[in-house]
């Protein structure tokens, strides 16, 4: 008897053990077997969320790859459940797995606004973009119940703080009014998470995000609305959607992006593993030619820690995507456009009430 039957709407197909703890649990074959003839399941995937009271919330970022230099997290885990996402590593730290549980175990930050205020207003801090989300994205499906975007949104609209966001949700449009008032002031502008044109691929690459077709429409509401918008095709998967770097380029800049990004895929720590069997679940036929691919971007591994090659990759497959970047940045993207966001009102907003004597 087969057990190990796809688990519609997640991308991990398995809890994964934390590499942090001495001890874990298995569960073994005939068990499963003995579930499946009894009817019953030994687990129903819920999502549960759990609320965490953090005492800092804006992070400084090291890392030299990423465009962002600080970054705010109002959730860490992600209930999207993009099987590729790297931050399924950082739910270890939290005492948690990275399959799984990244996505069906959410920590929520109720005080993150609070938290966001006390930093804006302390006199040690300088006006610097911050990016939300560094980690996990800020508008995955919870957001719509807490608001806490939002009201965080609310925080830098009031202290006219620069701000960029990240994220795959069409869900950003329901704070457009705030958007709007940001991008006045030159304090905003957006990447939009766009991997792929096939829905089907989109559907079990990441399983619980908003479809193509809504983040196509979301990407041109945005623009026209006057909110700088470009796209990121991130990750880049060979044989998955190498293939669509030039028709994806085309569309977005129809729908008005102002540029396009992109990263190669690498499976870092618990994720090479967890992608590895997502690929035995959904596409065995093509599992080695995919894995060998991905392994020729890296210098043979899985994954390339090396500040500078580890996001674009190195080899021939890396370059031959570096290539039809350039060339589609050539022939739809031809004004350059690069957004540099306003850092000099804040100053004034943070302590008003001194400068009036």
């Amino acid at each position: 008897m087969n057990y190990k039957q796809r688990i519609k709407g997640r991308g991990a197909q398995e809890k994964v053990n934390n590499r942090f703890f001495d001890s874990h649990h298995e569960i073994r074959d005939d068990f499963l077997n003995y579930c499946i003839e009894q009817g019953e399941s030994i687990d129903k995937y819920q999502t549960t969320y759990i609320e965490t009271y953090p005492k800092t919330i804006v992070n400084k970022v090291t890392s030299p790859d990423v465009g962002m230099t600080y970054s705010l997290n109002p959730y860490q885990g992600c209930e999207h459940g993009c099987v590729y996402c790297y931050a399924r590593n950082s739910h270890e730290y939290w005492g948690y797995g990275a399959g799984l549980d990244f996505e069906s175990k959410i920590l929520i930050k109720k005080n993150a606004a609070e938290l966001l205020e006390k930093k804006l207003r302390s006199k040690k801090w300088n006006a610097y973009p911050i990016s939300l989300s560094g980690n996990t994205d800020c508008y995955q499906p919870i957001e719509k119940k807490l608001k806490i975007t939002r009201k965080l949104l609310k925080v830098f609209l009031k202290y006219k703080h620069p701000i960029g966001i990240i994220t795959k949700n069409t869900l950003i449009l329901r704070d457009l009014d705030i958007l709007t008032e940001l991008s006045k002031h030159n304090l905003v502008s957006v990447y939009l998470s766009i991997t792929t044109l096939q829905e089907e691929t989109r559907r079990i690459l990441e399983p619980r995000t908003a479809s193509i077709k809504k983040r196509l429409e979301t990407l041109e509401i945005l623009n026209t609305a006057g909110i700088p918008t470009n796209v990121m095709m991130a990750p880049i998967i060979p044989s998955i959607n190498s293939h669509e770097i030039l028709p994806l380029a085309e569309e977005i800049s129809k729908r008005g992006a102002k540029n396009i990004g992109y990263t190669v895929v690498r499976l870092n720590g618990a994720i090479g593993d967890i992608f590895t069997k997502w690929l035995e679940n959904t596409m065995p036929d093509r599992k080695n030619k995919i894995l060998h691919q991905i392994m020729e971007c890296h210098k043979g591994n899985l994954n390339d820690s090396k500040f500078g090659e580890r996001m674009k990759g190195s080899g021939n497959f890396a370059n031959q995507i570096h290539q039809l970047f350039t060339i589609a940045r050539q022939k739809y993207f031809t004004e350059g456009h690069k957004t540099h966001l306003n850092c000099d009102l804040h100053q004034y907003h943070k302590d008003a009430q001194l400068r009036l004597f």
